[in-house]
C-alpha cells in the first residue's frame, strides 16, 4: 500500500530587527493593497460587464500597477507574495463558485490578519538559517523543534498577530507522520460544558475553563482600552495589552486541545463523536461564552485531521440522534431531558449518568454505521435531514488548521 506524506506547516516565533520588521510591515501593506485592487476590479467586472476576471488578468493588471507612478512603491518589495495573494484571491473565488464559502471580501487594515506567503524562489533555507528576499540577515527563529531531516519547506508564510508577535510557518513534508498499528479499540465521545469531553468508558475530562480563569485580567485590560482616546499610542498600547490576554487563552486552549486529541486518536482505532451546530448553540446567550471556551469546532478539526494522519476511523454521528434521552441499557427514550438533569433512572431499573449514557449511545450509533451503514435513526422528514453517517475524511495536503501539531 502507498502511503501518501503528509505536508505539514511547523510554525515558530521568530524575533525580527527593525529594518526587517520594516520591511515585512511594508510587504503585509502591499499584499493587502493588491488583494483588494484585485477583488475591486473582479468585482466591478462581473457587476457591470458580467465577465469573469481570471487569475493571469490579474497579473497582468499588478504588472500595469507596478509602472504607475502612485503605485511604484509596489516595486520596493518581494513580487512574490503580490502573486501569491493574487492566487489566494483565486482560490477563495473557487470556494465561492463551487459554494464552499461566501463571497470574498475586503481585507481590513485593523482587523485582517498580517501575513505574506514566500515561495522557494523568495527565500533561503540553509544550515537552519532562514534568509527572506530583500534582507541580508537571516531571520532569529526560535527552533522549538526541528524541521524534517533532509526536507526544505516548499513555502514559508510570515504573519503578525494581534498581540504583535511576529511567526514563520513552514510547509515540508513529514515522513514521520504513517499510520499507526491497528488497534481493536473505539471510543465515543460526548462534548460537555462541565466536562470538556465524557467518553464512553466513564471517563470525564474536566474543562479547563482557560477563558474564566483569566476573566479578571481580560476585563480590566478592556477597561483600560475603553478610557483611552481613539487613535492615540495608548490605545493602541492598550488594544495590544486586550490581545495578549486573548492570545494567552487562546495558546493554552490550543495545547489542551492537541494534547487530548493526540491522545484519543493513539488509544482507540474508532472515533465517533456528535455532528453538533455549534454556530446555532452560540445563539443561546446564557451558554454562548462558556460554549465558546469549551472550542468544540477546534476539537473536531483536530481529530478530523489526526484521524487522516494516523490511519484511524472518524464516525460522525447525527445532531438529531436522542443520545442522551436514549437508555443504553433497554433502548428506551425517554420523554424530556432538561439540560439540569444530570442523572436519570429508566424504567428498565437502569441509573445513568447522563453525559456517559449519552457517550455509550453515541459509540453504538457509530459502530452500527461503521458495521452496516445506518439505520441507527429512520431519515428525518425535515428538509436537508440526515441521520447517523460515516465521515469521509480527505487527508490533509495543505492546511493551516494543521499547524503546530503535537504528534
Amino acid at each position: 500500500m502507498t502511503v501518501t506524506q503528509v505536508r505539514r506547516a511547523f510554525k515558530f516565533r521568530f524575533y525580527p530587527t527593525d529594518a526587517q520588521a520594516a520591511e515585512l510591515s511594508r510587504t503585509f501593506g502591499c499584499v493587502r493593497l493588491v488583494y483588494n485592487k484585485a477583488l475591486a476590479a473582479r468585482s466591478e467586472a462581473w457587476t457591470v460587464r458580467r465577465e469573469r476576471v481570471t487569475y493571469n488578468a490579474t497579473s497582468a493588471m499588478l504588472t500595469a500597477w507596478k509602472k504607475t507612478e502612485e503605485l511604484a512603491f509596489l516595486c520596493e518589495v518581494s513580487c512574490v507574495p503580490l502573486q501569491q495573494a493574487l492566487r489566494h484571491l483565486q482560490g477563495a473565488f473557487s470556494n465561492f463558485w463551487q459554494k464552499r464559502a461566501g463571497y470574498p471580501r475586503f481585507k481590513s487594515k485593523k482587523k485582517s490578519c498580517d501575513s505574506a506567503e514566500y515561495t522557494t524562489s523568495a527565500f533561503r533555507y540553509r544550515d537552519g538559517k532562514l534568509t527572506l528576499a530583500k534582507m541580508a540577515e537571516p531571520l532569529d527563529i526560535v527552533w522549538s523543534r526541528p524541521l524534517p531531516e533532509g526536507h526544505s519547506p516548499s513555502t514559508v508564510t510570515v504573519s503578525r498577530d494581534a498581540a504583535g508577535r511576529w511567526f514563520v510557518s513552514m510547509l515540508c513534508n513529514d515522513p514521520m507522520v504513517k499510520p499507526l498499528p491497528v488497534l481493536d479499540t473505539a471510543v465515543g465521545i460526548d462534548a460537555g460544558i462541565t466536562s470538556l469531553v465524557t467518553l464512553s468508558t466513564g471517563e470525564k475530562i474536566t474543562n479547563p475553563k482557560h477563558e474564566r480563569r483569566d476573566r479578571k485580567r481580560l476585563a480590566r485590560a478592556q477597561r483600560e482600552l475603553a478610557r483611552k482616546a481613539k487613535g492615540s499610542n495608548n490605545r493602541e498600547k492598550a488594544r495590544r495589552k486586550v490581545a495578549r490576554v486573548h492570545a494567552r487563552i487562546a495558546d493554552r486552549r490550543r495545547d489542551f486541545l492537541h494534547k487530548l486529541t493526540t491522545r484519543l486518536v493513539r488509544e482507540n482505532q474508532t472515533v465517533v463523536i456528535e455532528d453538533l451546530t455549534v454556530r446555532n448553540l452560540l445563539k443561546n446567550k446564557k451558554l454562548a461564552r462558556a460554549i465558546s471556551d469549551a472550542s468544540w469546532t477546534e476539537l473536531r478539526t483536530m481529530l478530523e485531521y489526526k484521524c487522516a494522519w494516523y490511519g484511524r476511523e472518524l464516525i460522525t454521528v447525527d445532531r438529531w440522534f436522542p443520545s442522551s434521552k436514549l437508555c443504553s441499557a433497554c433502548g428506551t427514550i425517554a420523554a424530556k431531558m432538561p439540560l439540569n438533569v444530570r442523572e436519570w433512572a429508566c424504567d428498565c431499573g437502569a441509573v445513568h449518568d447522563r453525559d456517559v449514557n449519552a457517550a455509550r449511545n453515541i459509540l453504538a450509533a457509530g459502530l452500527a454505521v461503521s458495521a452496516c451503514g445506518d439505520g441507527v435513526r429512520p431519515q428525518r422528514s425535515t428538509p436537508g435531514g440526515r441521520s447517523s453517517m460515516k465521515q469521509e475524511v480527505v487527508p490533509p495536503q495543505r492546511t493551516r488548521a494543521a499547524a503546530q501539531p503535537r504528534g
